[in-house]
């Protein structure tokens, strides 16, 4: 998922849960435009490997975007990057 950009920086020792830096940097790749709505991520398991945590982690990062409102989650297909409400294409199905 990093592709062009630089490998993430995920600091054990930081304040912040591991999680939360996983979900921010996630967070700030769609803010800049990297990822753009209807983009899907890495699977939990990919996720947590490029990002080097554990798969519970990178779960509750996927869990803490979905809170936030930033991706969707369909069984069986993915999570996807969010739609902005104005932005949401008619029959999408992608409820939130």
């Amino acid at each position: 998922m990093t592709g062009a950009s630089e490998q993430p920086l995920i600091d054990p020792n930081k304040i912040a849960y591991l999680y939360m830096q996983v979900a921010d940097h996630i967070a700030e790749r769609i803010a800049k435009g990297e990822l753009r709505p209807g983009a899907r991520l890495l699977g939990e398991r990919d996720l947590a490997e490029e990002y080097g945590v554990a798969n519970l982690t990178a779960r509750r990062a996927v869990r803490e975007l979905r809170e936030r409102g930033l991706v969707v989650t369909l069984p069986a297909k993915g999570t996807f990057v969010a739609y902005p409400e104005a932005d949401e294409p008619v029959g999408s199905g992608q409820e939130q």
